[in-house]
């Protein structure tokens, strides 16, 4: 057993505990949603009852001019509403594309975990990479995880969470981590990425209302980005060596689930080389297929009118497909060499104990599709995104501090709306006109934007991978809970949302650009 920490605990780490304790009473996360679904139900009735509503100004999505639109509560206990709840019981749980990203890419992860392939890759990383690198390098990778979308959820939090283990640290630090880059930035990364499309084609809409002639770039936020990833992986590696770890002491092994392996070997054996060896020749193999299918004019997966390839197109928008056949045919090809997968019947046994182990997930995702349903037919985030929208657009005050503020009220509503997408159609006709009449460019109402949406990822419950990653955490503590898991998030919440703020502050002073 490992030896307990014996240095006082600070402040700090008094009030996480407390946090955690407190936390930790929350019922089960299915009991939580259900008890929300009543109250959205309750709720929407009376509101809907009083007539509450809230006129806007808008962007039609066909005509792409503004027009003034209204959105009132819509009652779930009337006939309409009682209709919505009863048909819509399978149509909600289809259409939560997070279950399909989940099992597609567990195909292929739970072959690569199966064959030994994750873990000799990470005690790799580790034999190869000074100890004290290691924390940045985990943390860059899970920033630019979401190059892959919701991928990087999936594959890189519980890798990281092994790295940790390998070399002798707590993996909750691990997947702590893992956690604070994957959600905190998921809006910046290193290269253009398809949310980025979606996001500079509202700006633009917005910013015509002013100057028809107006327009950005699908790069116009990547030096921002750039320049984000890198702070964000200074800030996080410095709250997780700093902060998380010394909080968390020690792992002591005998707090694991049942089943749950915790030992790591040191070195790599013949045959794990072989395996890795294996690996990277397919996905060599694999490289060289997908840049025939797309680097050539008219190739398959590139956009079959634009020609583009970073955007929209057929290959960023199946870009799961690519995470899951990396990690299928190079866990295939591990095990080959390390005579741990070797057949066919073997992969399909790997798929289905992966997919098996998804059964608890899969049922949370049922009931928190619902409540998501539920709670945009009902249309009470619209109302009380536009009513903040409207309280900080009235304030008289400068362009800069409107743009903190604006940054605070998109990182208040994150905590309901978590869609990125769906709140930026909201306040882009709001505030890039607005900021746009202040001298303020529409580049940086979108940074702003990329900040105030990302940090709360990581304490919303209404994030669709928050009880994932809860339960992630309970395989190296059975008696972690959803306390624990904010308690361990709130340090990196606060110091990215700082530090992301202060950089923000400064690249808009200084006048540097925002991106091509």
């Amino acid at each position: 057993m490992a030896m307990e920490s014996t240095a006082p605990k600070t402040t700090m780490q008094r009030f996480l505990d407390g946090v955690e304790k407190v936390g930790n009473m929350v019922p089960h996360p299915v009991v939580i949603f259900l008890i929300l679904i009543g109250i959205v139900i309750v709720l929407s009735a009376v509101l809907g009852l009083f007539g509450t509503q809230v006129s806007y100004e808008r962007i039609n999505p066909e005509t792409h001019k503004i027009e003034i639109a209204s959105t009132a509560i819509r009652s779930l206990l009337n006939a309409e509403g009682i209709r919505f709840i009863y048909s819509s019981l399978v149509p909600n749980f289809m259409a939560f594309t997070a279950v399909g990203l989940m099992i597609a890419a567990m195909i292929g992860a739970g072959v690569a975990e199966e064959s030994g392939l994750v873990t000799a890759l990470i005690r790799k990383l580790v034999i190869i990479s000074p100890p004290a690198a290691l924390t940045y390098i985990l943390a860059f990778v899970a920033i630019t995880a979401s190059i892959a979308a919701d991928a990087g959820y999936l594959v890189l939090i519980p890798l990281a969470g092994i790295a940790y283990l390998a070399v002798g640290r707590n993996p909750m630090a691990g997947l702590a981590l893992g956690f604070a880059g994957v959600a905190g930035a998921f809006t910046v990364n290193m290269l253009i990425k398809p949310l980025d499309a979606v996001l500079v084609e509202f700006t633009n809409d917005a910013a015509r209302l002013v100057d028809p002639a107006r327009t950005i770039g699908l790069a116009s936020n990547v030096w921002f980005s750039v320049a984000s990833v890198v702070v964000l992986t200074i800030t996080i590696a410095f709250i997780t060596d700093r902060i998380v770890g010394p909080r968390l002491g020690p792992y002591d092994a005998t707090k694991a689930a049942e089943g749950t392996t915790t030992d790591q070997a040191a070195l790599l054996s013949e045959s794990e080389s072989r395996g890795l060896r294996f690996a990277g020749f397919g996905l060599l193999g694999l490289i060289v297929v997908f840049l025939l299918l797309t680097v050539p004019s008219g190739a398959p997966l590139r956009n079959p009118t634009t020609g583009e390839l970073i955007g929209n197109s057929p290959f960023m928008n199946g870009l799961i497909a690519l995470i899951m056949l990396i990690f299928l045919t190079s866990g295939w090809c591990y095990g080959i060499g390390a005579g741990t997968v070797r057949t066919l019947t073997d992969v399909i046994a790997a798929i289905e104990k992966s997919i098996k182990g998804l059964g608890g997930t899969i049922f949370l995702f049922f009931i928190l599709s619902q409540f998501v349903a539920y709670f945009t037919y009902t249309n009470m985030g619209t109302v009380m995104a536009l009513s903040l929208a409207g309280l900080l657009q009235s304030a008289n005050i400068g362009a800069l501090p409107l743009l903190l503020g604006f940054i605070v009220v998109v990182a208040i509503i994150d905590l309901l709306l978590t869609g990125a997408i769906a709140k930026w159609a909201i306040f882009a006709p709001v505030f890039v006109p607005l900021l746009m009449k202040l001298g303020v460019e529409p580049e940086a109402v979108l940074a702003a934007y990329r900040i105030g949406d990302s940090p709360m990822n990581m304490i919303t419950p209404l994030n669709a991978y928050f009880a994932m990653v809860v339960g992630l955490m309970q395989k190296y503590d059975r008696n972690a809970g959803v306390g624990t898991l904010v308690a361990l998030m709130l340090p990196y919440l606060a110091g990215m949302f700082v530090v992301w703020t202060a950089l923000f502050v400064v690249w808009k002073t200084l006048g540097l650009p925002w991106g091509l």
